[in-house]
């Protein structure tokens, strides 16, 4: 249960004001379009693309076992923080 709750509480804060949510919420701010709609179709899209992600993670398992992908990821992510804020520094 433990780990049912750690990849909840990470995926949960890692949608948690990205590009695919406010996205979401530009869509349901629309008065054309029900927000039961945009709820239905945003969360099939993100249902669809966790399949996507947990089939090529099973698939690659074998491959990736010898290779630190946790350290690869997080220095990806501190590499893309830096250059955003580089970005945001370079623009004023």
């Amino acid at each position: 249960m433990s780990q049912i709750f750690a990849i909840f509480v990470t995926v949960f804060l890692a949608e948690l004001g990205d590009k695919t949510q406010l996205a979401t919420v530009l869509f349901a701010s629309e008065n054309k379009t029900s927000p039961w709609l945009v709820f239905a179709a945003a969360a099939a899209a993100l249902v669809l693309s966790t399949a996507i992600a947990v089939v090529l993670g099973t698939a690659a398992e074998k491959y990736l076992v010898k290779i630190p992908l946790k350290l690869i990821a997080g220095i990806g992510f501190i590499l893309i923080g830096a250059w955003t804020v580089y970005g945001h520094f370079k623009g004023v």
